[in-house]
């Protein structure tokens, strides 16, 4: 007999959102994606985030517009990842969200814009990312986002493998 799991509503959309945020970042880091894999990886990265919205916080939610703005790099689609970079760094700004989530989201605009072509606007999101590193607490996490930033910065639409 099969075995029976029961969760209330918040943990099933706690549990889809960790899920689907996870299986999103299985394609993030695949080489050669097929174009149904794309397109699974964008309604996962979706998909996490309205189950986020749902039972979330604002620190999840910044997260969330990341990945999905990551994944429009990823996708060659800037201007749709420089439009959830910003609604990333509006969360962090709005609720004083800071560290290496603030770092990325700046990182995230210059990815956009490199993306689009628009190397001065790059630059600048690129320096405010550099700044808003100086103040990320843990120095493994500065040195892993700084490593980041450097191959986003040749890559922007290529995933760092560990």
């Amino acid at each position: 007999m099969a075995e029976t799991l029961s969760l209330t509503v918040e943990d099933m959309h706690r549990k889809m959102a960790v899920d689907l945020y996870n299986l999103t970042w299985t394609f993030l880091s695949k080489e050669d994606r097929s174009e149904a894999e794309n397109e699974t990886m964008l309604q996962a990265a979706y998909a996490s985030r309205y189950h986020w919205g749902v039972v979330g916080t604002e620190i999840n939610f910044e997260r969330g517009d990341w990945q999905i703005s990551r994944v429009f790099a990823f996708l060659g689609n800037g201007p749709a990842a420089i439009r959830y970079a910003q609604r990333c760094l509006d969360l962090c700004l709005e609720f004083g969200i800071g560290d290496f989530d603030l770092a990325y989201a700046y990182e995230a605009l210059m990815r956009g814009h490199l993306v689009i072509g628009d190397e001065p606007k790059a630059r600048e999101y690129e320096q405010l990312a550099r700044n808003a590193a100086d103040h990320i607490a843990k120095e493994e996490d500065k040195n892993w986002f700084l490593k980041e930033l450097e191959f986003a910065i040749k890559n922007p639409v290529i995933c760092l493998q560990n």
